[in-house]
């Protein structure tokens, strides 16, 4: 049955797809290639309801003993992520109306004076200040900006213009991390698919000036919400569940998010599960895609939808909220009966996750004719300078404080320098240089450009990024397999960066046609399998040095090896198919192209 098409049939109104009632998981039969599953879904949109009153307002929301919720600001239209800069002053972006607003509180009342626009671009939506930068992001764009003394912003500068089509996840987030570098949110353009783009349903990673690009981590489905645990340096994210798997399934994950890391997205999610409507590429099955993905630390109530997430590093609240994590979950539509509407406290000790608790409640209220409204939906929290907590609403446009009224206790550790996890690779050689081959006579290798010409855009990360054909001359008897890698040594960072690296090809295969796709193993060459290039992506990715620099130069690297298979899974990395090829190779050759960027592609 088509959930999809069936429930955009239905009202847009609080209805259930009339099936019986399943149990939590609301699978019946096989899943993998001929699944045969039964789903209950549900549509259930809650009416938004308008309290005018503060005082009415904020009486009807729930907070732990000893806090207080006020009212900061109204009436904002549309504010979504949250920002406090060194200065304490209040930031939120609204994405419907496409800007940046200034929200001061000059006098100290606890309110703010007014709302004042200091950036301006359609779909902005992630925000995050860097000492007197301020990082801003759209749907294809990330701007940074000058931190002026009264609070505005200096002139918008474009660092990056091409992050990937968003489709049904247009809103990207961004952070600095610990170790300097910008972190992006970018989401799946779907609810489940196969995304064209291995850049979405990432958490992408970048140098400051928005060179250097990399996917840090990937099978992520929509991770708006994340930030670095002060004591370890672990980078967490709140992960959206898919849509149309039931009422309790999938459940919303919070993931220890790890460079080079799978997270499951689309075809296993939750603690494991497999998703019975979804195939991996031939050859791998869904069970093998499992094998190969990082589970959720904690999961949280289906369909709540987490949005902005902030480590509590103030000293305004009792010590054991220090360290601890704040969620926004905006709510659901997709279950009965409604989740979210809330803020929810993540209990960590010792550095890690144990436990989801409720913080913020009574936005949801079931009325006496039994049907449901909400008083917001929570999109932003961020931590305020006096310690205090801001919290977004962007269906009533409405921005909360809260503050502690008891005796407050900081820890010792509060403000210290969150530290780096990450390890980036050191500088290396070539494939080629590092390898020993066996025999003297070279292969010959050949492409659709000459020794050490240009590479035509096609082959290019700005063209159609297809990998160029190459042939090869026979190999050595006992040739029982080959490896293509191809590295570019002029790279500033990772040295060499690997742009391909193909293993498994069979012996009998001496040419490989161009545009082959980045599927983990090919159907032709039958058994050929792909691994991780430095983007993070598998398969082939294309040349795209830093506008300005001098020609890099791309080695296409071939290997004739005297075994037939490496023993590696599909996806893996540089170091461990270098590892495999030791003491195999028999004889190697290269064939390199240049490619230089000028200014004007920048």
């Amino acid at each position: 049955m088509n959930i999809r098409l069936s429930a955009l049939l239905l009202s847009a109104s609080a209805l259930t797809l009339s099936l019986p009632p399943m149990s939590a998981a609301q699978v019946k039969g096989a899943v993998g290639r001929a699944s045969d599953v039964v789903i209950q879904g549900s549509i259930l949109e809650p009416e938004k309801l308008q309290v005018k009153d503060d005082a009415k307002l904020t009486a009807l929301i729930k907070a732990p003993e000893g806090f207080k919720v006020e009212v900061f600001a109204r009436d904002l239209i549309n504010p979504r992520m949250l920002a406090v800069s060194d200065k304490g002053i209040v930031y939120a972006t609204r994405r419907s109306v496409g800007d940046v607003i200034m929200l001061k509180d000059a006098d100290g009342d606890g309110k703010a004076d007014g709302a004042v626009t200091v950036a301006s671009r359609p779909g902005m939506h992630g925000i995050a200040f860097d000492g007197n930068t301020v990082f801003l992001v759209t749907i294809h764009d990330v701007y940074t900006a000058d931190f002026k003394e009264d609070g505005t912003f200096g002139p918008l500068k474009r660092i990056i213009n091409d992050l990937p089509d968003a489709g049904q996840h247009a809103n990207r987030t961004l952070g600095i991390g610990p170790d300097g570098m910008l972190y992006i949110g970018s989401g799946s353009t779907c609810n489940e698919c196969q995304d064209d783009n291995p850049e979405n349903a990432t958490v992408l990673r970048a140098k400051k000036d928005g060179t250097s690009r990399s996917i840090f981590a990937s099978g992520l489905r929509n991770t708006i919400g994340f930030d670095w645990e002060p004591t370890t340096g672990a980078l967490y994210g709140m992960d959206h569940g898919i849509d149309w798997l039931g009422d309790e399934v999938q459940v919303e994950e919070l993931n220890r998010i790890e460079q080079g890391k799978k997270y499951g997205w689309p075809y296993v999610f939750g603690m494991g599960g497999l998703n019975p409507r979804m195939d991996p590429p031939e050859g791998v099955t869904l069970e093998d895609w499992a094998k190969q993905s990082t589970e959720p630390v904690l999961g949280y109530t289906a369909h709540s939808a987490p949005m902005q997430m902030a480590f509590y590093n103030g000293n305004a609240f009792p010590a054991d909220y220090w360290g601890d994590a704040f969620i926004a979950m905006r709510g659901s539509w997709n279950r009965r009966p409604p989740s979210g509407y809330e803020i929810v406290r993540v209990n960590f000790e010792d550095g890690k996750p144990v436990a989801f608790e409720p913080f913020l409640q009574g936005f949801l209220l079931q009325q006496e004719n039994g049907k449901y409204g909400y008083l917001g939906r929570l999109t932003g929290v961020a931590v305020g300078k006096n310690g205090s907590l801001f919290v977004a609403d962007d269906s009533n446009g409405t921005i909360y404080k809260v503050s502690y009224n008891g005796e407050a206790t900081a820890k010792a550790a509060a403000g210290g320098t969150i530290p780096n996890v990450v390890t980036d690779m050191p500088a290396s050689k070539i494939a080629i240089d590092l390898i020993d081959a066996k025999g003297s006579e070279p292969i010959t290798v050949k492409s659709a450009f000459e020794k050490d010409d240009p590479i035509p855009l096609q082959y290019a990360a700005e063209g159609d990024n297809a990998s160029p054909a190459l042939d090869w001359s026979e190999a050595p008897e006992g040739t029982k397999s080959f490896v293509v890698i191809c590295d570019d040594p002029d790279a500033a960072e990772p040295k060499p960066f690997t742009h391909w690296i193909a293993y498994d090809i069979p012996a009998a295969t001496t040419k490989l046609r161009e545009g082959i796709p980045g599927s983990p193993i090919l159907q032709e060459p039958k058994g050929m399998k792909q691994g991780a290039n430095s983007m993070g992506s598998t398969g082939y990715t294309g040349p795209k040095p830093p506008a300005g620099d001098p020609a890099h130069h791309y080695h296409f690297q071939v290997f004739a090896l005297d075994i037939e298979t490496l023993g590696l899974e599909p996806g893996a990395k540089r170091d461990a198919v270098l590892k495999a090829m030791e003491g195999h190779v028999l004889t190697e050759g290269q064939i390199v192209g240049t490619l230089e960027r000028n200014m004007a592609s920048k």
